[in-house]
């Protein structure tokens, strides 16, 4: 199944809502996978962005629309990337 990488930055409408309820983070994990989005890591970071997720759908279509769900809400805003595991990379390659 296709993986893609999903940066995203909170708005601050998400950085409150964090705070109040920091367990929602894990419930976007179960939101995404209703919309056919697995899940795979979900990490934490400092820098430009706030979280990395590691997710795999069935086609782009699914990661968009499931991306757009998430971000119409105003508590986010994530930049999506198609992403291709190395071992398929390299025999491409060749």
């Amino acid at each position: 199944m296709p993986k893609y990488v999903l940066l995203t930055n909170l708005t601050d409408d998400g950085a409150k809502t964090i705070k109040e309820k920091p367990e929602r983070i894990a419930e976007v994990d179960r939101e995404m996978e209703a919309l056919g989005v697995k899940v795979l890591m979900q990490l934490a970071v400092l820098g430009k962005y706030d979280f990395v997720n590691i997710v795999e759908a069935a086609d782009n279509v699914t990661i968009a629309k499931a991306s757009l769900e998430l971000a119409r809400r105003g508590t986010l805003r994530i930049h999506t990337m198609p992403a291709i595991e190395l071992e398929e990379f390299i025999a491409s390659l060749k």
